[in-house]
């Protein structure tokens, strides 16, 4: 083992049984069960942010996640002799969610409307607030992405010659948009009634590497992106990706929708809010973000089945989208 995290673990009240690599990190067997080693580049008072959270959450009600561990002199950063600052934290030798299984989504979604039940007993304090849990409004950043969009299709328009991604670009591209505006305009609308857009606390990167299926539970992890928002959007992101998944099966995203309302009701602002987060075509802005800021001159021929994908699967979500509000 490096001597460097070998310096570093000696500062913990840690007795360590065996040491690998794992999530660009350090995984660690030892007497208090596993624990994760990684460098930390952020501030302390983001880590004491979060540290606050969890053990707010701990007195609450009880929840796996990867809750830090504090050293011999019980701070939450320790610092090898080359100045790198490392955390350690509690961490699960399981699997990440399988999103082709349906039952582990459902298993996932389940605990995801416990977390944020939760979250929203949680009094947020004036000291919360940093830069790193200010983020962009969902509205603002369906506008930038409308901006990019519109630069994509004006560069290929001006293309003497077109490959077959820019063909397809330009044979889809009117009906991907027009779902971009009026997601864009529709959510900066909803912002607008500022009783629709009560915010709580966020996991704010929730997708299937973030849940771990445990043999007795799941357990939630890496909450470094946490912040004040809208909950749902960490109901959207992991539920997109299980969508895309299964096609956009209406039986399994009503399901899912059904499972988190057992734990936590949705209210009608609740669902307006999915409803255009689903409505704004993401996965086709990111193809076309990936064109626009890669070579131009090649393209995968999986992106361009990716894109024929999505112009498939149309009917399917969109009968989805026309359930959200029900």
């Amino acid at each position: 083992m490096n001597e460097k995290y070998t310096e570093v673990l000696s500062q913990y009240e840690l007795e360590i049984l065996d040491v690998k690599r794992g999530r660009g990190a350090w995984l660690c067997e030892t007497n208090q069960g596993l624990k994760l080693l990684r460098e930390y580049k952020g501030t302390l008072k983001r880590l004491e942010f979060e540290d606050q959270v969890f053990s707010q959450m701990k007195e609450v009600c009880h929840l796996n996640v990867d809750r830090y561990v504090r050293n011999k002199d019980g701070e939450l950063l320790s610092s090898a002799e080359d100045g790198t600052r490392w955390i350690v934290k509690d961490w699960y030798a399981d699997r990440e969610c399988n999103l082709k299984d349906s039952k582990e989504v459902l298993c996932a979604i389940e605990q995801i409307a416990s977390l944020h039940k939760m979250l929203r007993r949680i009094e947020f304090k004036e000291e919360w607030n940093l830069g790193s849990i200010l983020v962009q409004q969902p509205a603002e950043e369906m506008e930038r992405h409308n901006r990019e969009l519109v630069r994509a299709r004006t560069f290929i328009r001006n293309k003497r010659k077109k490959s077959e991604f820019e063909l397809c670009v330009m044979g889809n591209y009117d009906i991907f948009f027009e779902q971009a505006m009026e997601a864009c305009k529709g959510m900066a609308g909803f912002y607008e009634n500022r009783e629709n857009s009560e915010e709580y606390l966020c996991h704010g990167d929730l997708n299937q590497h973030h849940i771990l299926m445990c043999f007795h539970d799941v357990a939630i992890v890496e909450f470094n992106r946490m912040h004040k928002g809208l909950q749902m959007e960490d109901l959207y992101h992991f539920m997109r990706k299980a969508m895309e998944k299964h096609d956009w099966n209406l039986k399994l995203g009503m399901a899912m929708l059904e499972t988190y309302t057992k734990v936590l009701p949705l209210s009608d602002a609740d669902r307006i809010c999915l409803y255009y987060l689903f409505l704004y075509p993401e996965k086709y802005w990111k193809q076309i973000n990936f064109y626009y800021n890669a070579n131009k001159a090649w393209i995968p021929a999986r992106n361009i089945e990716k894109l024929k994908d999505l112009e498939i699967q149309q009917p399917m979500r969109n009968l989805f989208l026309s359930r959200i509000k029900d």
